[in-house]
């Protein structure tokens, strides 16, 4: 309904602060413009006696009533109260009066007319604050900051709605959202405290499992702080485990090693996966320790996570396998120490010590296997016995540091002029003996006597010295002079004892 510039809506029921009220009729919200005091009152005797001015009537609106108090025509309003005060009772006529000049103020001047909200928006103002005093609760979980802050939300609530009232005309609720936002905040907090009471029980539970584990223990929230430790870890790490639980890895390791732990407790909450990595750790007493961590995730029943971490220390295990390596080391070293003596030592049982040659033994060993070869392959072997003719006199004259030298370079233009097959031998003094394994034939052998008779003829320069030997050498071929190994060295010795006889009688001729 409007009347100038005021809109009127009429009254429901549940309107304002009202609950299931009266809404019969045609009424309103009143929203008077002031109290007892405003109005000008006269007395009927003096408007009959002319005492009243007439302008005071002039473009007024002029209400009859009575004012005596034997009437008990009063009522309380208000807008007569102040914070410390009751509302004042004032006259019916007033009331009256109060009624009309809102309606007067609302149609000429816009003076705004209470409004409510719809029903359904009310309620989902009050739902709003119940689910912002449970979610500040939750978020906070400190009984006094949840406190302090749905007592400030609900001041801010009052001092909105007072505003919205004074200058919009908007009766909003104010005691039930308060209501809702304490009420779902004080639930919010016994619930919290009922997990905190539950939570200590089942943290009193763990520690007690955890502190029968013999390995150190550790378990960490998401902001990386410690939960829970078992007294192992406090030994391990050489601080009391209530010192422990307050600090963080920053605070207890060195950056290094507390950057490690980081990287890896980050791995495992964001993988969802468990972990085991080997770490150093230094204690309080300054001992770094080789560790190896094995990090699993957990989640609780509020959906929480956790880390779980087992630490084994490996330092005495570590110190082992060095020591083991070293050990190792050291005997392959002397290992190949002796195998470098067992190798000098075979080769001193099977060489000749001046010349380097193969000696007697190695010559029969390799001069049996030849034969077996030969056999097998049905193959020639030949053998040459070989003295040097002169050899005593240069002894005799020159010294035997001369007959070695010249030993050692007949032995080494040996094994210039043969074969790399060929096997040559020093049995003892100027003996020499060749194995020829594969020779064609006699024709071949002696082509092989002749290449060494020239080879062995060249003068030795040794010391400022030219010495010339000569030598006397017996051919014996396996099988066409020998049918096994000591028939062929006794044919190659004879030939060549032969042979030297032949050169003495020569000479001596």
């Amino acid at each position: 309904m409007q009347l100038g510039l005021g809109v009127f809506n009429f009254f429901q029921r549940n309107d304002g602060a009202y609950v299931r009220a009266d809404s019969g009729g045609y009424q309103i919200l009143s929203n008077p413009r002031g109290i007892s005091g405003i109005f000008h009152l006269v007395s009927m005797n003096d408007v009959l006696s002319g005492k009243i001015s007439r302008q005071l009537f002039k473009d007024k609106i002029i209400l009859i009533g009575y004012t005596a108090t034997s009437v008990k025509d009063f009522h309380r309003n208000s807008y007569s109260s102040r914070l410390y005060q009751s509302p004042q009772k004032i006259s019916g006529v007033e009331l009256q009066a109060s009624f009309l000049s809102q309606i007067l103020s609302s149609a000429l001047d816009g003076r705004p007319n209470i409004k409510v909200w719809p029903e359904a928006v009310e309620w989902i103002w009050i739902i709003i604050f119940s689910w912002v005093g449970a979610n500040l609760s939750w978020q906070l979980l400190l009984p006094k900051k949840s406190i302090i802050t749905i007592l400030f939300i609900g001041i801010n609530i009052t001092g909105i709605s007072y505003i919205a009232f004074i200058y919009q005309g908007w009766w909003l609720p104010v005691i039930p959202p308060i209501m809702a936002l304490s009420g779902s905040a004080a639930m919010i907090l016994f619930h919290l405290a009922h997990l905190r009471e539950e939570w200590q029980k089942s943290t009193e539970f763990l520690q007690s499992v955890i502190n029968a584990i013999p390995d150190p223990v550790f378990v960490k929230d998401k902001f990386h702080r410690h939960i829970v430790l078992n007294e192992a870890y406090g030994k391990l790490i050489g601080h009391p485990v209530e010192e422990l639980l307050i600090k963080t890895d920053d605070e207890l390791f060195p950056e290094n090693e507390a950057n490690v732990f980081l990287q890896q407790d980050e791995l495992v909450f964001q993988s969802f996966q468990e972990q085991e990595n080997e770490e150093y750790f230094t204690d309080a007493q300054g001992v770094t320790h080789i560790v190896a961590t094995k990090r699993t995730l957990h989640q609780d029943s509020v959906g929480n996570l956790f880390i779980v971490g087992v630490i084994r220390d490996l330092t005495e295990r570590k110190k082992m396998e060095e020591n083991l390596k070293e050990t190792a080391a050291r005997l392959e070293l002397d290992n190949a120490k002796l195998k470098l003596l067992g190798d000098a030592l075979h080769h001193h049982a099977n060489h000749d010590p001046l010349t380097g040659l193969p000696n007697r033994k190695q010559f029969y060993e390799r001069l049996a296997q030849v034969i077996d070869w030969a056999k097998l392959n049905e193959q020639m072997v030949g053998l040459l016995f070989i003295d040097l003719n002169g050899f005593k006199a240069i002894n005799d004259t020159l010294g035997h540091s001369i007959g070695d030298l010249v030993l050692k370079q007949v032995a080494q233009r040996l094994q210039r002029c043969l074969r790399g097959s060929d096997t040559v031998s020093r049995l003892g003094g100027d003996e020499f003996t060749v194995i020829l394994p594969g020779i064609p034939g006699q024709l071949g052998a002696s082509r092989v006597v002749d290449k060494i008779r020239d080879t062995i003829n060249q003068p030795f320069k040794l010391e400022n010295h030219m010495i010339s030997v000569g030598t006397s050498i017996g051919i014996s071929l396996y099988p066409l002079n020998a049918k096994d190994v000591d028939q062929l060295i006794n044919n190659a010795d004879q030939l060549c004892t032969k042979t030297r006889s032949s050169i003495r009688n020569n000479l001596n001729r």
